[in-house]
């Protein structure tokens, strides 16, 4: 179906999310909560967008906006924008410490900072670590406590024996707001140290052995044999795929 969007004219399919098709178009719209991995969940509304249908004009969360029928949307307007510099203002209030957020305050022009409760802050509670981990089926963090003391931690903030050590939690977050301590041969996150498994190819240490172990849960196998860290599996694809084109040659 036909849809435009900030003037241009474009096709969508039913159900496809407004944020998908701005972003195939090439038009940029700031997100914190939306993740490929797990879509759209609302939560920060940094993504808000106009929507114009049946001559009426409303104001949505674009991640979680599917499309119907054929409407006009304006990513910004100076409405939106005043909007995305409120929610942001009150983002770098919560976790002023995040470099991320830092930058977002500086894009949008917004006004002298307020002094935060916690000046390193970096959390924002958009609960993409804790889907992350729950895909997995770890289920090793969750959010605790109520209100402006609401965070993400591990039960009672000790040692979680359900976390695994897969690190994705660190990864998916948007405001780097879960420290990673690495050493030589072992690193810890939530209050827990994990032994590492050192790739065949280079020596790095690249996955903790309750992750391995848990992979070959999921796999129903063993993995055997010598494990290649994600670097060196996609040299050794590349070689292979070089020779292919050799001896084709």
């Amino acid at each position: 179906m036909k849809i435009i969007i900030d003037g241009i004219e474009t096709t969508a399919s039913p159900g496809e999310t407004l944020l998908d098709v701005a972003r195939g178009l090439g038009i940029r719209i700031p997100t914190l909560c939306y993740h490929e991995a797990f879509g759209g969940k609302g939560v920060c509304r940094l993504c808000m967008v106009e929507v114009i249908a049946g001559g009426s004009a409303r104001l949505v969360a674009s991640c979680t906006y599917p499309v119907t029928g054929e409407i006009e949307v304006r990513t910004t307007t100076p409405e939106i924008e005043q909007i995305r510099r409120n929610i942001i203002m009150l983002l770098h209030r919560r976790a002023p410490g995040s470099e991320f957020i830092q930058d977002l305050y500086r894009e949008y022009g917004c006004p002298g900072s307020v002094p935060a409760a916690d000046p390193d802050e970096r959390c924002i509670m958009c609960r993409l670590c804790t889907n992350a981990c729950e895909t997995l089926g770890a289920c090793a963090i969750t959010a605790v406590s109520r209100g402006t003391d609401k965070r993400i931690d591990t039960p009672y903030g000790e040692a979680s024996p359900d976390c695994i050590g897969c690190c994705a939690c660190a990864e998916i977050c948007p405001t780097k707001a879960i420290d990673v301590v690495r050493t030589a041969d072992h690193y810890a996150i939530w209050n827990k140290e994990f032994d590492m498994e050192r790739c065949a190819g280079c020596g790095r240490p690249f996955i903790s052995r309750p992750y391995q172990a848990h992979i070959s849960e999921l796999v129903g196998q063993e993995l055997s044999g010598e494990q290649l860290c994600p670097v060196c599996r996609k040299k050794q694809a590349g070689g292979v795929i070089a020779d292919v084109h050799r001896n084709r040659s």
